[in-house]
């Protein structure tokens, strides 16, 4: 058996939520300024949907099954490392799902709402980017294919 060498992207896994306003639910991380969305690194042999769920029942105390990817990306890091990025759908928010989010407050401090519209105000602009995409996928029903946010095809 040929075993493969080279280049091994690191893959993240994380899941939109909205509020019934269509507003997209943020984390505050305790270990970085910027907010993100619920989700983290895929593990060693974990899928990607996998993750997703592990890290929003670790960061958030939610058990949910996500539902449909709604976009891939694909980034350098600053530190020259190439990473997957794949938002699933965690679907609307009801009040007490709301009112029930926990953070854990080791890895996650808070959470809040955010107008699709004012994303880059919380995150950098291709993760903004890559939101605002996702919340457009959900509401077509399409999978966006994306590269640092931007969508590869029409």
């Amino acid at each position: 058996m040929t075993q493969v060498t080279g280049a091994r992207p690191y893959a993240a896994a994380g899941a939109l939520f909205q509020d019934d306003a269509g507003r997209v639910l943020l984390v505050i991380p305790t270990y970085k300024q910027q907010h993100d969305i619920p989700g983290g690194m895929v593990e060693p042999g974990e899928t990607p949907r996998a993750a997703c769920e592990r890290e929003i029942r670790e960061e958030l105390s939610l058990h949910r099954t996500v539902g449909r990817l709604l976009v891939v990306d694909s980034q350098v890091y600053p530190t020259g490392d190439d990473i997957l990025l794949f938002i699933f759908d965690g679907g609307e928010l009801s009040p007490d799902e709301r009112d029930s989010l926990a953070p854990d407050g080791v890895e996650i401090s808070g959470f809040h709402f955010a107008a699709p519209e004012t994303l880059d105000r919380f995150v950098p602009g291709d993760f903004a980017s890559r939101l605002v995409n996702a919340v457009a996928a959900r509401r077509s029903g399409d999978t966006f294919d994306l590269d640092k946010g931007r969508r590869t095809c029409a």
